[in-house]
């Protein structure tokens, strides 16, 4: 998981971690956990992340499966 990727991406679409999360339907103390790592992002959420952020698969790949 790259957090720091994932942040810039979405300051470049305007939104923040509580709207980030709003959109995903989940609190925003658990979109923290899942964006430092401690959780997983289930694939519904990856999926609505890369429509919401218009991500590419390499975007995609170097934020949720980078090591």
């Amino acid at each position: 998981m790259n957090e720091k990727y994932l942040r810039a991406k979405m300051i470049e679409r305007g939104l923040t971690t509580e709207q980030m999360s709003d959109v995903l339907g989940i609190n925003r103390a658990t979109l923290s956990r899942k964006m430092s790592g401690a959780s997983d992002f289930k694939r519904a959420e990856i999926q609505q992340i890369s429509m919401i952020l218009q991500l590419n698969n390499n975007d995609m790949c170097r934020i949720f499966f980078a090591d």
